[in-house]
């Protein structure tokens, strides 16, 4: 039905709206000059390991592809995939709904070293499950070892309970590794199927996958002035808890909902010095992948184009 083709849309863009409405009346008090001055603040040492941290992240979800293509017996260049992970996830990111519209180029770019419609469709669903597995792995060692975390969204001291849920989500990991031990069944929907990953595999998307959390949340880290920094396992878990909600909304680059919940669960903080750290967040993680991307699209396309006139 037509309908559904808009339904994701105008939720994301509801969310935009709605989180916009929040954040300004969170930060009503706070002008333009004052952001800037915070980011000026930011010291040569928390741009660079900032940008640094941006290069190991999409360098770590180049590793989701690789992982992928090792799982379906697939063998393509390595620079090939690099790039096309980067470019996906840059646009996907900034899009939003990152698992279809991450499907759509992924299925552009592979379909010209010979991968099948199924053969891309069991990629982006190892990308996802690692994505997923890699997201559960690290809430739940930032919940055992830092409960206090949900005290700062719930205000009120839910350790046992924040601890309980982190000791769940490592069983589940721990369900998983054991799964492919025990080589089970292809999980099958129609004609499609995807085989459980070899020990191999795993391994490598529960090595892997974490990275990419961990540096992502390390630009904020980095960024964050040093008055009232609570330390980086927190703001990791600040961040898994504000990139999450932002991909559940389908906002595009989770635009304002990012912020909103961030700011939420860093209140102790000076606001200006936070948004600052994602402003700079957003321009590494965000805005300088998109335009890097934009410029690989086109040279591809381009290349693309030549082919078929020659």
């Amino acid at each position: 039905m037509n309908w559904r083709r808009y339904f994701w849309p105008v939720v994301g863009i509801a969310a935009v709206i709605f989180s916009l409405f929040l954040l300004w009346h969170e930060l009503r008090g706070i002008s333009l000059d004052d952001v800037w001055a915070g980011i000026v603040a930011i010291p040569a040492r928390g741009w660079v390991l900032a940008a640094l941290s941006s290069v190991i992240a999409y360098a770590a979800l180049a590793g989701y592809d690789h992982i992928a293509l090792l799982h379906i017996g697939k063998k393509v260049s390595w620079l090939f995939v690099t790039l096309c992970s980067f470019t996906t996830y840059a646009l996907s990111h900034n899009i939003g709904g990152s698992v279809f519209s991450g499907a759509v180029i992924r299925y552009r770019a592979y379909g010209t070293r010979g991968l099948t419609g199924q053969d891309v469709g069991i990629l982006v669903a190892i990308c996802w499950i690692t994505f997923v597995l890699s997201t559960i792995l690290v809430s739940g060692l930032v919940l055992v070892f830092e409960p206090e975390i949900i005290d700062r969204f719930s205000g009120a001291p839910h350790h046992g309970l924040a601890t309980a849920a982190g000791l769940v989500m490592l069983v589940l990991v721990a369900a998983y590794v054991f799964g492919s031990w025990l080589h089970l069944r292809p999980l099958k929907i129609g004609s499609f199927q995807i085989h459980y990953p070899a020990l191999p595999i795993v391994a490598r998307q529960v090595l892997i996958g974490p990275i990419e959390l961990l540096a992502a949340a390390a630009i904020i880290f980095f960024a964050l002035p040093a008055s009232g920094n609570p330390g980086y396992f927190v703001v990791l878990g600040v961040f898994l808890v504000s990139f999450s909600i932002a991909q559940i909304s389908h906002a595009p680059g989770g635009l304002g909902v990012f912020e909103v919940v961030f700011l939420t669960g860093l209140s102790d903080m000076d606001p200006v010095g936070v948004l600052a750290a994602l402003l700079v967040f957003r321009l590494f993680y965000l805005i300088i992948p998109l335009l890097i991307a934009l410029g690989v699209v086109l040279f591809f396309e381009h290349s693309q184009y030549s082919r078929g006139e020659g």
